[in-house]
């Protein structure tokens, strides 16, 4: 049965967080608020955590998994970025954004996209996400909290607690979440292209809002 964490949204208690990130460290699979929706988020290098989150949303082998990183400087040892990415990160990170970037031999194998050695990558602005990442001293490997046969993540903390409970070890509930997830975009293939738009404002990339 899993545990939950009620952290505050902007003042995350630290002794809550030290204990979300030892769940992590042990294999733990961890429900968590970022700025776009809530993820699911585990260890990079945890095949076992990695395979449990697969089965869960039911995702094959060509699913692009998203790192998610404190900082662009943690951002740069595991994506190639060169000078016009660097200022495209820079403008829009820590926001509601993945991007699609050649991974370094620092990604581990088992969440790379088979046959592009692509990595989705993210730095969230949430004070929840954030402080996990401060404290875990990696990136978390995750994906959006969406259900097989949904379209929208799950959004209500309760909800998951019913949902999910057998299934992941730890929900941190910090209020109703986003339904909306990160908007994609790629950088892999010279000029930006959205390949999903979500909560962050695709315009600067050349696609109109609706």
């Amino acid at each position: 049965m899993s545990q939950f964490f009620q952290v505050h949204p902007e003042n995350p208690q630290t002794r809550l967080i030290k204990q979300a990130v030892e769940i992590i460290r042990a294999g733990g699979l961890v429900v968590y608020p970022t700025d776009s929706s809530y993820a699911l988020g585990c260890r990079m290098e945890d095949k076992a955590a990695v395979d449990r989150i697969r089965r869960l949303r039911q995702l094959d082998d060509k699913h692009n998994f998203t790192l998610m990183c404190c900082d662009l400087s943690q951002l740069g040892t595991f994506a190639k970025v060169d000078t016009a990415a660097f200022r495209l990160l820079k403008a829009h990170t820590p926001g509601p954004y993945t991007f699609i970037l050649g991974a370094t031999r620092d990604v581990p194998r088992l969440v790379l996209h088979p046959k592009r050695r692509t990595i989705g990558l993210r730095v969230p602005g949430h004070p929840i996400a954030q402080a996990l990442l401060q404290e875990l001293g990696e990136p978390l490997m995750s994906v959006s909290l969406i259900m097989p046969g949904e379209t929208i993540p799950m959004s209500d903390p309760h909800e998951m607690r019913g949902v999910l409970e057998h299934q992941v070890d730890l929900i941190i509930d910090a209020g109703e979440g986003g339904i909306s997830a990160s908007t994609v975009v790629n950088l892999t293939e010279g000029d930006p292209k959205v390949v999903r738009v979500g909560c962050g404002d695709p315009t600067p990339f050349g696609v109109d809002a609706e």
